[in-house]
């Protein structure tokens, strides 16, 4: 069992804390641009049927494995297949994590920047066009540098506070205030002139625009967005009661993230419609149209600002378990260490991250298959790395992990009927590795080609 493994106090806690790790960069930043990029509703409804099918029982299956051991993820693994290949799954989500960290806090370094400037009143009453303002700040390597290391920073301070003190404190305060803001947002996006054709191109459907990159995309989307693939959920789930339903709290986190991807849907294609916007404009989209909808609302610089802190905070508790499965993962074996190694990792994630944090300015130049080196390691976790982590664990669970263990944890803490038990394992056994399978022979004959 984790050394400092001290559980989550509440069923609510570890259900906001895990919709935290799932809710952040990948529902309200990656969601709507990846969804411009890609047709618009075909997509999204491509995206929720991949996340209800593939990603909740990825969810459970992850959630299992880390309350069914009470270990962090590699040495879940280990306990379960010793001195096997398969301890390898642990250790690829670790590299995983670290790689994904690499541009996520890049983006968390923006989002500080703008929070910075939104406080300042620097943003929206800065007479600088949005695209103008994005340009200067992710432009400029020093700007980008400070930004990265305040969110580096913060996320090694609540880190090193462990789990009740640092992450479920944070989650249980923060989260429900994110919703309250996204609402008001979406609120005022819909009543802007011009609104109904973002809801048109976000909600209506038009499959003769969706490609197989599209697909591949989705998939890669539902994963991003509920933080499976790379056993983060293990780890979280390690900290779980026994008293806890796992298929019911695993849903939960799934239609937090649905309900939350729809809000940023919502709130973003509207007003990219209503300003003349090109809804494929891809990472910069959140950053250009948000100043945009905000300067239209009175108080509007005051109310941005709230809006950048609260999503800031969405985006720190994605990368919290992303930043908890590695240093878990050391504090296995170094107990009574957790703050020296939460610093350590977040000096080594920190230098890490500079080349993606400078791809848009002194690096600009530089490029990995055609892709800046932010752009290349995005797609190399999203759609390589993370479906081939599902894909091993589908296999694993199914075909190694004892099935009474996995049935008795399925149905632990719950009246749940043993039905859903035999759909959950029948879509593990054929479903889910196939259609995970079918995208990555299709990703490397892209890649052939």
């Amino acid at each position: 069992m984790n050394k400092d493994n001290n559980q989550w106090s509440t069923k609510l806690g570890f259900i906001l804390s895990s919709a935290g790790a799932a809710i952040g960069l990948g529902a309200i930043w990656k969601l709507p641009y990846v969804t411009g990029q890609s047709g618009g509703g075909a997509f999204f409804l491509l995206f929720v049927c991949f996340t209800i099918l593939i990603g909740l029982p990825m969810l459970i299956s992850e959630f299992i494995i880390g309350r069914g051991t009470n270990r962090e993820a590699v040495s879940a693994y280990k306990a379960l297949a010793p001195k096997s290949l398969w301890t390898w799954i642990g250790k690829l989500g670790v590299i995983g994590c670290f790689l994904l960290l690499s541009f996520y806090s890049v983006v968390g370094g923006w989002i500080s920047v703008y929070t910075g400037k939104a406080l300042l009143g620097n943003v929206i009453q800065s007479g600088h066009d949005p695209a103008e303002l994005f340009g200067m700040v992710t432009g400029n390597p020093w700007i980008t540098i400070v930004g990265l290391l305040f969110f580096t920073l913060f996320n090694v301070l609540v880190i090193s506070l462990g789990v009740q003190n640092g992450i479920e404190k944070a989650n249980k305060v923060m989260m429900p205030l994110l919703f309250i803001f996204f609402i008001i947002l979406v609120v005022r996006s819909l009543t802007l002139d011009g609104a109904m054709e973002g809801v048109k191109f976000f909600l209506s459907p038009d499959f003769s625009k969706i490609t197989g990159e599209s697909i591949l995309y989705a998939l890669g989307q539902s994963f991003f967005a509920l933080a499976v693939g790379f056993s983060c959920m293990v780890t979280y789930s390690s900290y779980l009661k026994k008293d806890e339903s796992l298929p019911y709290s695993a849903g939960s986190v799934v239609i937090m993230n649905i309900f939350v991807s729809l809000l940023a849907g919502l709130a973003i294609f509207p007003a990219v419609f209503a300003f003349d916007f090109k809804p494929e404009a891809g990472p910069p989209l959140l950053f250009m149209i948000l100043p945009a909808v905000f300067g239209k609302l009175p108080f509007g610089e005051l109310f941005f600002a709230i809006f950048l802190l609260l999503f800031l905070f969405a985006t720190l508790t994605s990368s919290f378990s992303l930043y908890e499965i590695i240093v878990a993962a050391l504090v296995e074996k170094w107990p009574n260490a957790r703050r020296k190694i939460a610093w350590s990792i977040g000096v080594i994630v920190f230098l890490a991250s500079i080349p993606a944090a400078l791809s848009s300015s002194s690096l600009s130049d530089m490029t990995i298959f055609g892709k800046s080196i932010f752009d290349a390691t995005d797609y190399l976790v999203s759609n390589i790395l993370l479906p081939l982590g599902n894909l091993l664990i589908a296999i694993f669970i199914i075909h190694k992990m004892d099935k009474n263990l996995v049935k008795s944890e399925f149905l632990q803490g719950s009246h749940i009927s043993e039905l859903y038990y035999k759909v959950w394992r029948l879509l593990m056994l054929i479903v889910v590795p196939i259609v995970i399978a079918v995208v990555l022979i299709y990703t490397a004959s892209q890649y052939n080609g």
